[in-house]
């Protein structure tokens, strides 16, 4: 059984992020540390544990973005990947690469592979879309379980069963197989850190490269950002001497009574 694992190399999310302030309307990138998406790491580690288990035969991890996504690439392949593709783009992975254009580049990868399972993170911290896994699995006409806390695959590797995290609370769904997963930060305790003498070893296996115009698909945004803004700078607070003068400022000033 094989298995797709997309990733996406974004803003690390400890970084306090700056706008650009030259050029289009965006974050700046310039000197700006990059790291996997959290959400692509536990899709990472969950299709390795699945591996480790003996369900899944081999683990392929595949980006879509400029020559430097080959470093989130290592990462995932000392994690434990197998292999990797990388589809490679100049546009801009935050803003111009957009969801709809992933999903058409991970299908025409699925096409190539012909993986039993696509495992994706839910989102990217640095567009919060939210929409590649379901894109992906209604371009592909498979079954998809989206913001998957457990996996659980059946005896004859067939179909799964799959605990969502819903507001409600949890929801299990049950589906067959292939199809597409997106990984909630609960499915996964803590995904395994990728040590220095497994990023040496990363770099002995196999990376295919792919040039993502030559797959002849029509990657052009169909969101344009219009402005990009700092948040507005969050005021001194004060004090007050009583609960009158309290209700007098909420009336007056803050204006929510």
């Amino acid at each position: 059984m094989r298995v797709l694992v997309g990733v996406k190399r974004v803003v690390d999310y400890a970084v306090k992020v700056r706008v650009a302030k030259t050029g289009p309307p965006g974050v700046d990138l310039a000197n700006t540390k990059m790291s996997m998406n959290p959400f692509c790491e536990i899709a990472v580690e969950q299709a390795i544990r699945m591996k480790e288990a003996g369900h899944v035969s081999e683990v392929v991890a595949v980006s879509a973005g400029p020559e430097k996504s080959q470093e989130t690439l290592r990462q995932a392949l000392a994690m434990g990947a197998d292999r990797a593709v990388h589809l490679k783009t100049d546009m801009r992975t935050d803003q111009d690469l957009q969801p709809l254009g992933v999903a058409k580049l991970l299908k025409a990868i699925v096409e190539k592979e012909s993986p039993q399972m696509v495992l994706l993170g839910k989102q990217s911290i640095d567009d919060d879309q939210n929409q590649t896994g379901q894109i992906l699995a209604g371009l592909l006409g498979w079954p998809q379980a989206t913001f998957a806390s457990a996996v659980r695959l059946n005896d004859g590797l067939t179909g799964m069963e799959i605990d969502r995290e819903v507001d409600a609370g949890i929801q299990t769904v049950s589906l067959p197989l292939p199809a597409v997963v997106t990984t909630d930060l609960r499915l996964v305790d803590q995904p395994r850190y990728a040590t220095l003498p497994n990023l040496m070893k990363a770099k002995k296996k196999p990376m295919e490269k792919i040039d993502a115009a030559s797959l002849g698909i029509d990657l052009s945004p169909r969101l344009q950002t219009i402005a990009v803004e700092d948040p507005p700078k969050r005021q001194a607070g004060s004090l007050v001497a009583d609960v009158d003068e309290l209700i007098s400022k909420l009336k007056s000033e803050a204006k929510v009574l």
